[in-house]
């Protein structure tokens, strides 16, 4: 692997700026290794050769006046395809969407190429982004990294197998039930799922609007804790086009994360994890007492109840509103969501009653979260029942019992119906794959929950380049 796609972007950015390297240099290099390593994990669906080399200029020129134009001049990144770049496809894993090219850039991007960032292209999603694994019948399925038979996960499993391959140093993914973290677990990078409203999701489709607002979010995916602040202060910031906008400002990290006491749980008392997951919860559980960490056992009530409400909104109003879309033509829909549709449908309809008791419920619930926090500001739980899994697979035997394709992402679920702040960290390997940890934070408090990400990072072994890199 050439030397300067395993460095984080904070690390590029530097060399950049110091002239040690070239943009051209490290563009070029990424676009390489794209050609290389793309049709073995497919994570990207577009490849901008001819803007990011231009962007790359563009950037060294700049560099060379001293006229940078922010902390990212000259770092090659990638999106995910559900968010309008300017002529690039913006189809978001649909044939519905075939053709279909973004006019403009949505307001993170914007936000991106002005802290100077190269786009190199977006990267694959499921269809409509409704499945934890990622293909559809416009680019197939990306595979991971680590296990060309196993699933990168979903929906952002495109982004997050490019970042894992040393084939973008970071970007931007979405999630609506674990869509950033999950895949970021399987991968083993890290994945920051924000506040709604604390990163614009103006530009996304689906669109973030009525009850889905609350659930679907957009936010960074990096290598690094560090790198994920990074971005994350980029993007960050109020914009007319999201309804749950707010001028929150970036603040300063707190002086002594460990003052911030920490719950943990192994599982939810309901799915059940692997043994190798407790394992690594325990050991992310020391390395953060041994940073001085108070760190106690402690699941927060109402769990099982957070998740029924949150498949009111993403499963069965999901329904609701995709069914229609293929009404006219049910044989374009692609297998994976036509398999997700069918979970959906195993429930009644939404009805306005049950929407509404549902929406009065989310509140009630997260008042009731919102208290327990106030004694455990962070919480520490596993990202997801399993580690990455083969193809097709959609049930796996735990602790004497079979787990469901739907239950194994309840770990991170319950945030999206909440809203809180939650992060991916990965902590080791694990039977040649990668495995994670989830911190979840108080809602726009994200500076305090990367910070503690931050040092758990700095006392756990991580994850090394995967085998395909």
């Amino acid at each position: 692997m050439n030397e300067l796609a395993g460095l984080t972007a904070i690390e590029m950015a530097r060399r950049l700026k110091d002239r040690e390297i070239s943009a051209t240099e490290l563009v070029q290099v990424h676009l390489e290794r794209i050609d290389e390593l793309n049709p073995r994990v497919n994570a990207y669906c577009h490849v901008d050769t001819e803007g990011a080399m231009e962007a790359a200029k563009e950037s060294d020129r700049r560099l060379a006046d001293q006229a940078g134009r922010g902390p990212l001049e000259g770092v090659p990144l990638s999106v995910k395809s559900s968010l309008s770049v300017r002529g690039f496809p913006w189809e978001s894993g649909s044939i519905l969407r075939k053709g279909q090219r973004g006019t403009e850039d949505a307001p993170l991007v914007q936000r991106l190429r002005g802290a100077g960032a190269v786009l190199l292209g977006n990267t694959n999603t499921p269809e409509l982004l409704m499945a934890w694994e990622t293909n559809n019948k416009l680019y197939g399925h990306t595979d991971n990294p680590w296990d060309l038979e196993r699933t990168a996960g979903g929906s952002s499993g495109g982004e997050s197998a490019a970042i894992a391959a040393r084939i973008s140093a970071g970007g931007i993914g979405s999630d609506g039930g674990g869509s950033i973290r999950v895949p970021a677990h399987f991968t083993g990078i890290c994945g920051l799922k924000p506040t709604p409203g604390r990163v614009p999701a103006s530009g996304h489709f689906p669109v973030s609007a009525g009850p889905f607002a609350p659930l679907g979010v957009v936010g960074p995916m990096a290598r690094c804790v560090a790198d994920l602040r990074l971005l994350f202060e980029v993007i960050a910031g109020p914009d007319d086009g999201d309804p749950y906008s707010a001028p929150v400002p970036v603040r300063p990290a707190p002086d002594n994360p460990a003052d911030l006491k920490i719950g943990y749980f192994e599982d939810d008392g309901r799915t059940p994890v692997t043994t190798e997951t407790r394992i690594v919860v325990r050991k992310a559980v020391q390395a953060l007492k041994d940073q001085g960490f108070t760190v106690e056992e402690f699941r927060p009530d109402n769990l099982e109840k957070i998740r029924k409400l949150w498949w009111n909104l993403f499963g069965r109003a999901g329904r609701m509103v995709i069914e229609p879309l293929f009404k006219d033509e049910p044989g374009k829909m692609s297998p994976t969501l036509s398999q997700f549709m069918n979970y959906a449908r195993e429930d009644d309809a939404l009805t306005v009653d049950a929407l509404m008791k549902t929406l009065m419920d989310r509140d009630l619930l997260r008042q009731k979260l919102f208290a327990q926090m106030r004694e455990y500001p962070i919480l520490l739980c596993p990202t997801a029942a399993i580690q990455a899994f083969r193809h097709g697979e959609r049930e796996w035997p735990i602790e004497g019992q079979e787990v469901g394709y739907l239950d194994a992402w309840s770990y991170t679920e319950w945030f999206n119906l909440t809203g809180n702040p939650a992060v991916t960290v990965p902590v080791e390997l694990v039977k040649n794959l990668p495995l994670g940890v989830q911190l979840v934070g108080r809602c726009w408090e994200e500076e305090s929950l990367l910070a503690v990400a931050a040092k758990l990072e700095e006392a756990v072994p991580g994850v090394p380049a995967p085998p395909v890199s």
